[in-house]
Parts: structure tokens; C-alpha cells; sequence
């Protein structure tokens, strides 16, 4: 895992090696270990390295070829790196140990296509030194990042967007993506960013550059992967499948540790590496709050307590939250929508100081329904198939398993007509500005991409395509921030691809997500998480911090200045309408009083530094 950036001048001037050094500069925490210039007239590269597999010099980049015409910068993990490395041996005589090498001769011997060799997270850049074209990848699911400007005169490409914006004239905030993080609590949706000209690739997308005209072409697309006839799979296939992507992810040469939430997906990952791969002297790393909160997951985090060795706890609080809010702002490069984003960057935190490579449950919740919207989906599909006596069954169960008719909600809305559903104002969307609303509201495309499933499937994948990313981006940067590489086992692509194509109710059963995992799991994972029917994510106390005297004190400042005014975003009287019934335990506004600390200080530190 590493940093990358670059930059490609389209009038032939020499490209700066200042430039490339201040790129690399603002990512050095994504690769301490080593660094590495390439300059070639109008094309620079430049690279950071977090040293995982083969430590020695052989793994610097950029790296060239073997015969000189090539060379990569490269971010990721190919997993299945030494089945391909097999496959090219009588071709190409490899003299590292890394995967770089490997991707750099799949590229010689395939081309375009070697990227569907690939199983893993990926995002790279190879120039050809004799035709001057690039071409420029990125992982079928988004989970490493490739962010580019570009205008007339240049292409600039990075591992994050703090190390383009000091290279523009001007930094611009792009506030149709404002209007969606402020309104419907979404980011990293379409290809745009917060900055006006900045981008990402897409998930899935390569992209090139030939003859200084850029062009973007899906090379992976989740929809395709959909079979006309849902596949059965038993237990037993499934979970080897899970046990196999957990395999592919241990290989390393350094420690691996695993990050557990005291959920089932983490649970599930923690319980294979100790059953399945002995490994009792695993590190695991968790967040708790020594209390007895809804909120604290200790009591199912602690019934590993006998079988792992070394477990690490990290316990944040809103003092924490105050001493490190700014650099979690900044670190972030964009706003982010929960706290709960904090939680893991004081997890990552805490990896940090013990190992370089964590295993995440990430991934699971969008292919195995976690989300409770999942249920408005499903009930829509068994409606629409006629099948009603087993659409009041889910309906019964999921009301006697969490004591809540959310389930019901997300069904009526999924049913109302679109053009219902697109009418909205200030006032049902939060604290919004008028003329802010109504200059930006019409142009949205959230409602249509992800509130209008036509069943359990579809709606599944529209948070692969449409949600699931902005999860992916805060797993990178909270994990890079502190230089440790984060794998995701439940986004092997076999596993997403077999989960997407399961019957429904493997999915879900008896008012109960992830039925599949949890029966391929009984028996390893404690019963008392796999039998868990609440759904917690990074839980976090916010609601309780924001009432603090600290968060207090901040939050009066920032909605009594200029600054926040000047913004335009939100109604100010009516934010302190909500700020004060918060504060006297009148409602629970945290949400939104973390979206006006966040642009505040996203405003302050990043826009106008």
C-alpha cells in the first residue's frame, strides 16, 4: 500500500520535480518506509511506499520493465500475485518479490485486459516511454483511490486530493455535492468530488491518455455479473469461499492483525484466522467505551478474550473527539457524514503502533442486506411477486426482532412514485438554506440511484454502485493516516459475485439479515454475535459529546460567526433552534451538528488555507 501522483504536461514543459516532491510530501504518512522520482520531459511521477511485500530495495518505484519501455506507479494489493507470477514465468524472468512487478508484466503480456486477472484493490498508473501513452486503473469496487485534475495544459492524478489542490490556481467548492452531503447524508456517488475540476476514477475504470485526449472506459461492471437465475449455494461453499479470500489476504511479510467491532462480520474474519489458520497469537484492535451503553460493544468483543493473546482496545471519548476533530477533518480531505468515520481513525490509530496490515469487515453489509432499507426492498419484491403470506411473516418477525417498524417505513417510500418522492423543501431535508435548496435541490440524482429498488437484488447493487464507495474512502484514509494497509475479505469479488446472485431469503430469513453468513458461521463464531439482531456500525455516543461543555463552547462559537453565516448553506436561526432542543434533550440532531462543524472547519482548514 502506498501513495501515488503524477503529473502530465500537455504542452511539452518539463514537468517540475518541486511539484512532484510537494505531492508526495502531503501523502508521506501513506508510504514512510520510501520514496521515488521519475521524470521524463513533460511526464512526472511520483511515489511513497508502505513496505509489505518484499521490504528490500527491489520494491522501489516507480518501477521500470524489464525491457525499459515501461514504467508504473502503483497503489494495492494483487492478491492472487504469485498464480499470475506462475503464469508469466517462462515469459519474464522476475527478480522481486513484490506485486508491482507481477502487474507491470501482466500489463506487457495482456494489456488492458490483464486487470481482469486481478483479484484484489488497485489503483495504478504505467507510462509508455516509447509511445508516450497512459493507461490507468482502478479496482472493481473502488477500494483504493485515483483522483485527477485536468484542464488544457496538464493532467494531475494523486492518492488523495490534498496533494493536487496546492498545485491549482484556485480551489473551488463543488456545492452540488455539498447539497447531497448537507441533504440526503450521501458522498462519493458519481465520479465528481467537493472540488470543482477535481475527479475520481471510477470504480472498475481504466483510463487513458493518448495523443494528450483523455478517455475513461468500464472495464468492470457489477450488472453484468448478474445471472439470469438465482444460484443456491450451501453453507459449506460459501464459507470456503470467505476462508479462501482470507487466505489470499494473509499474504504479507509483516504482521497482519484484524480489526473486531464485536460484529459478525468482523467476528466471522477473527474466527476463521484463530480456527481455521491458527493464529491465537493474532493482534486484534477494538474501540469500546467502558460502559454499559447501547452504543459499547464490549460484552460481545471480550468472548474472544480466551482464544486471542494480544488484544488492543482504544477508548475515545469526547475529549479525544475534541483534541482530534481538526486533524480528522483534515486528514479526511472531504466532509464525511458520521462520527462513527472517527471511531475507526481511532482504531487505525491504535493498529498503527502494533502492525501494518489490518483485516476489515468491510463489504458485507451491501452484499448480505445489513442495512435495515433492505427489508423495504425485499418486502417490495415479495409484493410484486404476489407472495403475500411470506411478506407478512418477514414483516411480523422483523417487528418482534427489533422491537421497530423502520422495516415498514422504507416499504411505503420505496412504493411512492418517483415524482412524490422528488418533492422535498428545506425544512424535510434538515437545516438548509432556501436559495441554497432551491439552487441545487433539482439537480440531484440521489432519490433515482439508490431510493427506488425494484427488489432485494437490485437494491443491493445499487449501494455497490452508489454507497458503498464513500465507506471505502474513509476505510483508506483513516487506515493510511497512520500507515497501515487495510484488506477487505468480504470484497473478494468471487465471494461479492456469489452473494449478489443468492436466492433472497439466503439473505434475508425470519426478519433477519446476512442468513447466509450467519449459518455458514455457526459453530465458529460465538452464538451469542451470531444470534445479534441490531445492526451498530462504528457506534459512537455523539448525541452525548455534543452536549458536553467543550463541543458546547465550540459549537455556539461556529454557529454565532461570520464564517458560518458567509457559508450559505445553512438556515442559521433554525440551526440554532435545533442546537438548543438538542441540548436540553429534546431531540437528537447530532447529524446534522456534525455536518456544521464539518464544512466549518473543512471551509476553514482546506478551502481558504
Amino acid at each position: 500500500m502506498c501513495g501515488i501522483s503524477g503529473i502530465i504536461n500537455f504542452n511539452r514543459r518539463k514537468v517540475s520535480k518541486k511539484e512532484i516532491r510537494i505531492m508526495m510530501q502531503n501523502m508521506k504518512h501513506r508510504g514512510p518506509d520510501d520514496e521515488g522520482i521519475y521524470i521524463d520531459s513533460n511526464v512526472g511521477l511520483g511515489f511513497v511506499r508502505l513496505s509489505i511485500l518484499d521490504l528490500s530495495y527491489a520494491g522501489h518505484q516507480p518501477m521500470h520493465s524489464h525491457d525499459n519501455r515501461y514504467i508504473i506507479v502503483y497503489n494495492g494489493e494483487v492478491y492472487n500475485y504469485l498464480e499470475i507470477r506462475d503464469q508469466l514465468s517462462t515469459e519474464f524472468n522476475f527478480i522481486s518479490g513484490t506485486d508491482t512487478e507481477v502487474v507491470l508484466a501482466a500489463f506487457q503480456k495482456w494489456g488492458k485486459d490483464c486487470v481482469n486477472k486481478f483479484n484484489g484493490m488497485f489503483s495504478f498508473l504505467i507510462f509508455d516511454k516509447r509511445t508516450k501513452n497512459i493507461f490507468a486503473s482502478r479496482d472493481r469496487f473502488g477500494i483504493k483511490p485515483f483522483y485527477y485534475y485536468i484542464d488544457e495544459e496538464r493532467f494531475i492524478f494523486a492518492s488523495e486530493i490534498k496533494s493536487i489542490l496546492p498545485l491549482l490556481n484556485q480551489k473551488e467548492i463543488n456545492y452540488n455535492m455539498v447539497f447531497d452531503y448537507v441533504a440526503y447524508n450521501r458522498t462519493d456517488h458519481t465520479s465528481e468530488t467537493f472540488f470543482k475540476g477535481i475527479f475520481k476514477l471510477n470504480h472498475g475504470c481504466n483510463l487513458t491518455i493518448n495523443n494528450n485526449k483523455l478517455s475513461i472506459n468500464r472495464w468492470y461492471n457489477i450488472y453484468d455479473k448478474i445471472s439470469s437465475n438465482r444460484i443456491p449455494v450451501n453453507y459449506n461453499q460459501y464459507l470456503n469461499i470467505l476462508e479462501d479470500s482470507i487466505k489470499l489476504r494473509l499474504r504479507s511479510d509483516v504482521d497482519v492483525g484484524v480489526s473486531l467491532s464485536g460484529g459478525i462480520d468482523s467476528s466471522a474474519i477473527t474466527s476463521i484466522l484463530i480456527n481455521k489458520f491458527k493464529l491465537p497469537e493474532l493482534n486484534s484492535f477494538s474501540s469500546v467505551y467502558n460502559s454499559n451503553k447501547s452504543y459499547d460493544e464490549y460484552s460481545f468483543i471480550k468472548l474472544y478474550s480466551n482464544q486471542l493473546k494480544n488484544m488492543h482496545y482504544i477508548y475515545p471519548s469526547k475529549d479525544t473527539f475534541f483534541t482530534d476533530y481538526k486533524d480528522f477533518i483534515y486528514s479526511q480531505s472531504e466532509p464525511v457524514n458520521d462520527v462513527g468515520s472517527y471511531i475507526q481513525y481511532k482504531v487505525m490509530s491504535l493498529v498503527g503502533k502494533h502492525v501494518k496490515v489490518v483485516l476489515d469487515g468491510q463489504g458485507a453489509d451491501e452484499q448480505l442486506g445489513g442495512y435495515h432499507n433492505f427489508f423495504g426492498s425485499y418486502y417490495k419484491e415479495l409484493l410484486y411477486e404476489g407472495n403475500i403470506l411470506k411478506l407478512l411473516n418477514e414483516i411480523y418477525f422483523y417487528i418482534n426482532n427489533h422491537s421497530s417498524i423502520d422495516s415498514l417505513k422504507y416499504f411505503i417510500y420505496y412504493l411512492i412514485p418517483d415524482k412524490i418522492k422528488s418533492i422535498k423543501n428545506p425544512f424535510t431535508l434538515g437545516s438548509i438554506n432556501k436559495d441554497f435548496f432551491y439552487s441545487y435541490s433539482k439537480d440531484s440524482i440521489i432519490p433515482q440511484n439508490l431510493y427506488n429498488p425494484k427488489d432485494l437484488q437490485t437494491s443491493l447493487i445499487q449501494h455497490f454502485e452508489h454507497k458503498l464507495e464513500h465507506l471505502l474512502k474513509w476505510d483508506d484514509l483513516n487506515s493510511m493516516r497512520f500507515s497501515v494497509e487495510s484488506r477487505l475479505p468480504f470484497l473478494d469479488y468471487r465471494l461479492v459475485e456469489t452473494s449478489i446472485n443468492l436466492p433472497s431469503n439466503l439473505i434475508i430469513n425470519k426478519g433477519t439479515t446476512k442468513s447466509i453468513l450467519r449459518n455458514s458461521i455457526s459453530g465458529i463464531v460465538p452464538n451469542k454475535i451470531v444470534n445479534r439482531k441490531d445492526k451498530k456500525g462504528f457506534s459512537n455516543p455523539r448525541s452525548e459529546w455534543f452536549r458536553s461543555d467543550i463541543f458546547r463552547i465550540l459549537i455556539m462559537d461556529i454557529l454565532n460567526s461570520n464564517d458560518f453565516n458567509n457559508l450559505n448553506i445553512f438556515d442559521v436561526k433554525d440551526s440554532k433552534r435545533k442546537y438548543n432542543l438538542h441540548l436540553n434533550n429534546k431531540g437528537d440532531y447530532s447529524i446534522d451538528i456534525w455536518k456544521w462543524i464539518n464544512l466549518y472547519e473543512w471551509n476553514k482548514q482546506i478551502i481558504n488555507k
